[in-house]
């Protein structure tokens, strides 16, 4: 396939230029957030160890999914990524963190107790307090730097004035409660929020430096955070709840099917067997890829099952292979059949 011109991520695989040839906002996407932070973050080992180091040639994404991922990215609306487990929801942040070198993915896993206020900031009122009682029994002065307590989450680094977006993974937002979507979207519309515990001396301290979910100090004026470069935003979902109707209309939808027996989903398969066991490792196991594609059509399966029968087909039956399947169909169970429940 020829990669259209307009596209900004084109499922190469390869670090390149292309965020730099994105367009500027639309008027109504556009934010003006200071001081600019230029200097962008090293690529974490999560995502080379979600791509994998060896024979990366890029996922196997189809026309129309590449398509959906660059209007994502041309707008600055979050993209809501939907499929079964083990489609590849969660890869593509850091496909495109990797491809269009944004450094490390902010990573913000969603529990039914998460609350907005986890991914945007935590204050450590209890250590400020030790650390004023020690510097007085100690006889000392104490010297107060707010910004030593204060920890943005993975929502709130990524909305810091970056010159180039940070990329944004919302890992299962079905799990949350039904409040929180909503939270995330106004969140997400104004590109912006206040730390209340800044405010309160602003008057006094009109900058501040804070700790970033990545482990950086980063500077916050006059107790708020604005954005400059929209992140991208990544929000999965395994299709446990549905959404509020507010949300839909401001993200792009795109569904990932699971794997299946066709070219793409083959190309896809070999895709993620190449990245974690190299090139040599495709011909052995060929056969297991093939078998968990054919092997009842539309029932529910995830590609960490593949991945766990190949490693364990290759270190404990190497040698006769009607073992070596008859192993791996026992790991590759349908997760919705034969007594197995569905994440």
């Amino acid at each position: 396939m020829t990669t259209p011109d307009w596209f900004v991520y084109q499922g190469v695989g390869e670090p390149h230029d292309g965020i730099d040839r994105l367009p500027a906002p639309p008027p109504w996407r556009n934010f003006d957030g200071e001081p600019v932070i230029e200097r962008p973050p090293p690529l974490g080992t999560e995502s080379t160890r979600r791509l994998g180091t060896r024979g990366l040639r890029g996922i196997a994404w189809r026309p129309v999914e590449l398509e959906l991922i660059n209007a994502a990215l041309y707008l600055r609306r979050p993209l809501l990524v939907t499929g079964d487990p083990g489609s590849g929801k969660s890869t593509l942040a850091h496909a495109l963190a990797y491809e269009l070198g944004l450094g490390r993915v902010l990573h913000w896993p969603i529990v039914s107790r998460t609350t907005l206020r986890d991914g945007l900031y935590t204050y450590d009122a209890i250590a400020r307090l030790q650390d004023m009682q020690m510097a007085r029994a100690a006889g000392e002065r104490y010297t107060e730097d707010i910004g030593d307590y204060l920890r943005l989450g993975p929502l709130g680094t990524a909305l810091l004035p970056h010159a180039r977006p940070r990329v944004l993974l919302v890992d299962e937002l079905d799990k949350s409660d039904i409040d929180l979507p909503n939270d995330l979207l106004n969140a997400l519309e104004e590109g912006e929020f206040g730390i209340t515990e800044l405010q309160r001396i602003a008057r006094r301290t009109a900058e501040a430096e804070v700790l970033t979910d990545d482990g950086r100090r980063a500077p916050v004026r006059e107790g708020r955070v604005r954005c400059r470069a929209f992140p991208i935003v990544v929000m999965t979902s395994n299709g446990e709840r549905d959404f509020p109707a507010p949300l839909l209309r401001r993200c792009i939808h795109l569904d990932l099917p699971s794997p299946r027996d066709d070219e793409w989903g083959t190309a896809r398969l070999e895709t993620m067997v190449r990245a974690h066991f190299g090139e040599a490792g495709l011909p052995a196991t060929d056969s297991l890829v093939r078998a968990f594609l054919q092997s009842s059509p539309g029932s529910l399966r995830a590609a960490d099952q593949l991945l766990n029968a190949i490693y364990l087909t290759q270190e404990a039956v190497r040698d006769s292979e009607p073992d070596r399947l008859r192993l791996a169909e026992l790991l590759m169970r349908p997760l919705d059949q034969g007594g197995h429940g569905a994440r």
